[in-house]
């Protein structure tokens, strides 16, 4: 125990972040690597915030510290301690004392200091990144691999903690020499917000035992509460070493108190009434029988009695008088000593008005104090309860006792224990209602003060931080001015500390409260006022990750005659879900992208129309309303080859050929979880029945279980010998089925991993394999045509279904258990009786409808419909009792590979081969949008020479040309057999040519739309076109290495330009129209005359190949490179005359549109993987969904 009275405050201090730090990072003598991990700066025992919490005082707590300097330096092979004890029993200052004795020792490899309420302390979200930060500190040989490991994960912070844990915790030290031992020390755990976590956080640190050339050993204390015990439960006890403070001699325990309180109030005496000796033994006594074993009353009669200065003898008495009850509960006592602290802090002197005054505003501040949800300063909480500082200071000022109040402005108020919160807000413990706290009513206040705080004129606004480019990204706010440590301190002078609380916490204030939300109440009008400024803020202070989280908490509480502000809530979570992943980079694209791209009936769009960045708009192709897509997940470096839902609808599993499984938040598109472990693209992925286990299935020939909840892989499935293509639980989670190529089935036991039997009849390679609801039945689908029925006790074969024209891609039982669904190559999908007995089985219905195979099939959780993904792109649902095709879901840009209906059957999820993951909403079917009018991906665009027009071609084997005024589609002209590759303008903008994969190029009259010619020669497709100046002559290039030069006006061929090896493209004419250049993949540019068809020079290039070539106006020489010089390289069609200037839009990286090689406009993913074409002011995206799209950008 400590030598001074503020060393008793052994529970859990609460947190001392800066009231201004909400996501604090490292920004102390670390290199940027360091730099981008999270930092609780709050967290080690040494830190600032807690510079008043000591460690033991000397002589006190001896045999349970030796007992821990044992356990640590000993032989001993359980690598935990766990200290746990009741509220106030000294767990905090004995975790102080272990930690400062082996930091002294260069021991100490990091701590924790958990906090509720605290901030970062509060949760586990920098757990594992602040115990690496002070590895990497502590322990200088671990500092290189920590920092490699961050280097090979730019995003680890982002990962799992099981993740994080292994590659930044037990990687490292697992390359240690050093013997150690090496403590970790953790405490008051049970001061972590979430159960789940707590439990990981314990498996986690155990796993320090597996460390075998370092040694390890982790101190945890906490109270013993529910979570904690159970997962100490299922560790062996051979891991941990398991210690129950308050089971300790009472006689000890009182020993040591009895030390303490003679300590602290002997030197009370020599200062206040300068003799020794004061109090007489006999009042200690009385006092350490007050304690009843806790600690933290003797700390807070100590503190108390010395704040009272030359009234401490009084206050002493005070002490004694009120303790005077006969109850052996230490709690009774515990509470007595905090009325008697409150009690003491209003004078007897002042006027029952006085004292009402007084107990008012004490209420009001210590009140909103103890519920805040993360701590504040003094003065900005004065701020957020709109009183002034000196009134805060004031109500709290006699009660020292009981809380650290600081002398600086921002340093952060605690209480010296959260069990004088636990007893403030307990009715039946707090039995004087001018002090106790109703925290309902209290949590509404705050919520009505947060609020009111972000609504006034200093509050939110547009643009708070005066960022100047709209395209900046927050990474990129300069952090190098002078007046300025940190990113936190530049954000803090434009939004306050109390402000950024406001907007972290008021709507969990606001549903803490239980308050309703209604149409025209002040939550409404917030939300219509500043709703887009409210989501900048939470982009500036890194908490977009929130947002979601807190507008399903407002839509909880609108009540049900409230359809107004219920409508804005649902558009709001549309339009926060849409623009979540830009806003966390770039907060004014809030500004331009989200509000450009959200559809004309977005009632956010309407609100903030008048904020919209001045001169942008989208002229056509804006999406009248929301789309049934409501979100899109990426993160996935490749194709994405499977998607699941978990059981509960709250997780979405991913499996991707990047080898990784993705576990994503489905109401925030968050990832929460990557699962790394496979060798090969990853085939399938499934939860087992209650959520905790998921399988994936890989090329590499195995099936892996990992837990949900960590990431862990608990086991690898190995005896296949080909690519396992399908996984699926049974429906009790006791077995796993699994198909290969090896046309085999095995199912498995999920707990031991055991194969118990191989299932054998397949002619070819086995696709799909799936469980009855019953469990009693395995159905597998086949590459033979076939779907097969097997009993899965004995792994007979019941039945062999036939009728398929081709290989069976997918099979799936209806819910009942009744029907079976098979999906085929043969573009097909069949549905089956199953209990007919026949052993060929009993086709009910053949779906038609798709364009190409179907790749995945499955039932609604009612059985009402049927979903079936297809390589044509789209998604159909169909009646299963009808075979009625109720709707067809578009938006892919590639074949969709997989979907799964939520548990509720509201939504569909498809994964596509376009990288993407979709959410629809099944009522309102398929995608919708204004200038949607392809069928398949834009192949090309470009403007007519004046501007007014736009064509663009299409993989729908059709030509449209649209209006750029209105966006309307004023023809569509259709004659080509297959893809159309290019489109071109002829100078005067008559005439229009079209080439395309059916080898032919289409002359069409610009005004009619009609054909006026077809030209034919080429024997392979035709890749580019190239007017001549004068609109006389037509090049077209094509694979057949040839480009062929026609006469516009009778469609004859003037002339075949032979001679390159590779195919060509772009054609280019020079000016007069005399020469005709081309660059082709050989490597060489060919310069032609256009009148005799003669080569005149060949010009070879390097190993390069030659993307383009251009005429100066003069004409005299050329000039060629090896990049394409204005637009991406899969937008490079051949024009009239190539520009010989850049234009001044352009897209980069299909992500964002840049000005002048600066970003301006992100666009999101249905935008991307366009063909682009730019006039002046106008840029055109063809999209490979079909969709164009025309931006006006001023």
């Amino acid at each position: 125990m400590s030598s001074t009275t503020s060393n008793l405050a052994f529970g859990n201090a609460y947190s001392s972040v800066q009231a201004n730090n909400f996501t604090g990072s490292v920004h102390w003598g670390h290199e940027d690597t360091f730099a981008r991990l999270p930092y609780a700066e709050d967290a080690p025992f040494n830190s600032y915030a807690k510079r008043h919490d000591l460690p033991c005082l000397a002589n006190t707590r001896i045999d349970l510290l030796e007992e821990i300097r044992s356990w640590a330096d000993g032989p001993n092979q359980r690598c935990i301690f766990w200290l746990r004890g009741l509220a106030g029993t000294g767990k905090s200052t004995i975790a102080r004392t272990v930690a400062r004795r082996y930091h002294d020792r260069k021991l100490l490899a990091a701590s924790f200091f958990f906090s509720r309420g605290g901030g970062d302390v509060g949760h586990a979200g920098k757990f594992v990144t602040s115990i690496a930060v002070q590895l990497a500190d502590n322990i200088t040989t671990c500092r290189q691999h920590i920092r490699d490991a961050v280097a090979e994960r730019s995003n680890i912070s982002k990962q799992s903690l099981q993740d994080q844990w292994q590659h930044l915790i037990l990687g490292p030290l697992s390359k240690l020499h050093e013997p150690g031992p090496f403590i970790i020390v953790v405490d008051a755990l049970d001061e972590c917000d979430n159960d789940n976590d707590v439990q990981i956080i314990v498996r986690l640190l155990a796993e320090a035992q597996s460390l075998e050339r370092v040694r390890v050993r982790v101190f945890l204390t906490s109270r013993p509460e529910v979570p904690i015990r159970q997962a100490f439960g299922q560790m062996a006890d051979v891991e941990h070493r398991d210690f129950v403070l308050h089971e300790i001699s009472p006689s000890t325990v009182n020993n040591d108190i009895k030390l303490f309180i003679e300590t602290e109030l002997q030197a009370v005496g020599q200062i206040w009434y300068s003799r020794a000796g004061w109090p007489d033994a006999e009042t200690v006594m009385q006092l350490v029988q007050g304690a009843s074993g806790l600690f933290i009353w003797a700390a807070t009669a100590c503190r108390f009695i010395r704040e009272g200065r030359h009234f401490a003898a009084r206050r002493l008495e005070t002490i004694l008088r009120n303790d005077s009850n006969n109850s052996t509960a230490p709690e009774k006592h515990l509470d007595q000593i905090y009325v008697t602290v409150l009690q003491s802090s209003v004078p007897a002197h002042y006027t029952d008005k006085e004292r009402d005054e007084q107990c008012r505003m004490l209420r009001h501040v210590l009140g909103s104090m103890v519920v805040l949800l993360s701590t504040l300063s003094l003065l900005s909480l004065s701020k957020l309860l709109h009183c002034t500082g000196e009134e805060a200071r004031r109500a709290l000022e006699d009660l020292h006792a009981i809380l650290s109040i600081p002398e600086g402005p921002v340093q952060p108020l605690r209480l010296h224990h959260p069990s004088f919160r636990d007893f403030l807000v307990d009715r039946k413990r707090c039995d004087d209602d001018k002090f106790w706290v109703d925290e309902k009513s209290t949590h509404e206040k705050l919520a009505s003060c947060c609020l009111q705080l972000m609504s006034a004129p200093d509050g939110l606004r547009q643009g708070m931080c005066k960022l100047s480019n709209r395209g900046k990204l927050r990474s990129e706010i300069d952090k190098r001015d002078e007046r300025y440590e940190t990113y936190e301190s530049r954000i803090t002078t434009c939004l306050s500390p109390e402000l950024q609380y406001a907007c972290c916490y008021w709507a969990d204030h606001l549903e803490r409260g239980q308050g309703g939300i209604q149409d025209g109440d002040k939550v409404h009008d917030f939300l219509r006022k500043h709703f887009l400024h409210w989501l900048e803020a939470m982009s500036l202070i890194k908490q977009m990750g929130l947002c979601m989280r807190l507008i399903a908490i407002l839509q909880s509480l609108v009540t049900t005659s409230s359809t107004s502000v219920a409508s804005f809530l649902r558009d709001a979570s549309r339009f926060a879900l849409q623009s979540v992943s830009i806003l966390a980079k770039a907060p004014l694209q809030i500004y331009s992208s989200a509000l450009l791209f959200s559809p004309e009936a977005s009632i956010v769009r309407k609100a903030f129309i008048g904020h919209m960045t001045q001169g942008v708009d989208v002229l056509s192709g804006r999406d009248a309303d929301w789309d049934a897509c409501r979100n899109v997940l990426e993160g996935h470096s490749e194709r994405v080859r499977a998607v699941v839902f978990s059981p509960d609808g709250q997780l979405i599993a991913s499996a991707s050929n990047d080898r990784t499984v993705r576990v994503w938040e489905t109401a925030t598109g968050q990832c929460r979880i990557v699962m790394q472990g496979h060798l090969f693209p990853v085939k399938v992925v499934m939860f087992s029945p209650d959520g905790q286990l998921l399988a994936s299935a890989s090329w590499d020939k195995t099936v892996r279980v990992w837990e949900t909840a960590t990431g862990q892989c608990r086991s690898v499935l190995q005896g296949h010998s080909d690519w396992v293509t399908a996984v699926v639980f049974s429906p009790d989670g006791q077995l796993v089925a699994s198909a290969s190529d090896d046309r085999t089935v095995r199912v498995w036991e999920t707990a031991t991993g055991q194969c118990l039997s191989v299932l054998e009849g397949h002619l070819s390679w086995v696709r799909a394999v799936v469980f009855s609801p019953d469990g009693e039945l395995v159905a597998s689908a086949s590459a033979d045509s076939t779907v097969r029925l097997w009993e899965t006790a004995t792994g007979q074969c019941r039945s062999v279904l036939k009728g398929h024209l081709s290989g069976v891609r997918a099979v799936i039982f209806s819910p009942d258990g009744q029907l079976l669904a098979s999906a085929s190559y043969d573009e097909t999908v069949r549905v089956w009786e199953t209990a007919t007995g026949h052993s060929t089985g009993q086709c009910r219905s053949v779906l038609k409808g798709h364009l190409s195979w179907v790749k995945a099939v499955v039932f609604s959780p009612d059985g009402q419909l049927l979903a079936s993904a297809s390589a044509d792109r789209t998604v159909r649902v169909w009646e299963t009792a009808t075979g009625q095709c109720h709707s067809v879901l578009q938006g892919h840009s590639d074949y969709v590979r997989a979907i799964v209906f939520s548990p509720h059957g509201q939504l569909v999820t498809s994964a596509s081969y376009d990288g993407t993951v979709r959410v629809w909403e099944t009522v309102t079917g398929h995608c919708r949008s204004v200038l949607k009018g392809h069928l398949s991906g834009v192949r090309a665009v470009v403007f007519s020479p004046d501007g007014q027009l736009l064509a663009s071609a299409s993989y729908d084997e059709t030509v449209r040309v649209w209006e750029t005024a209105t966006g309307q589609c004023r023809s569509v002209l259709q004659g080509h057999l297959e893809c159309v590759r290019a489109v071109v303008f002829s100078p005067d903008g008559q005439l229009l040519a079209s080439a395309s994969w059916d080898k032919t190029v289409r002359v069409w009259e610009t005004a009619m739309g009609q054909c006026r010619s077809v030209l034919q020669g080429h024997s392979d497709w035709v890749r580019a076109l190239v007017f001549s100046p004068d609109g006389q002559l037509l090049a077209s290039a094509s694979d057949d290495r040839t480009v062929r030069v026609w006469e516009t006006a009778t469609g004859q061929c003037r002339s075949v330009l032979q001679g390159h090896s590779e195919w060509v493209s772009p054609v280019v004419f020079s000016p007069d129209g005399q020469l005709v250049t081309l660059a082709s993949c050989d490597r060489t540019v060919r310069v032609w005359e256009t009148v005799t068809g003669h080569c005149r020079s060949v010009i070879q290039g390097d190993s390069s190949w030659v993307w383009a070539v251009m005429f100066p106006p003069d004409d005299q020489t050329r000039q060629t490179n090896r990049d394409d010089i204005s637009l991406p390289s899969s937008s490079i069609t051949a024009s009239a005359v190539l520009p010989t200037e850049e234009p001044s839009w352009t897209t980069v990286n299909n992500e964002w549109i840049l000005r002048q090689n600066r970003r301006f406009l992100w666009l999101p993913p249905e935008y991307r993987n366009c063909r682009t074409a730019v006039h002046k002011n106008m840029v055109c995206l063809g999209c490979n969904s079909g969709r164009v799209t025309l931006l006006s950008l001023q």
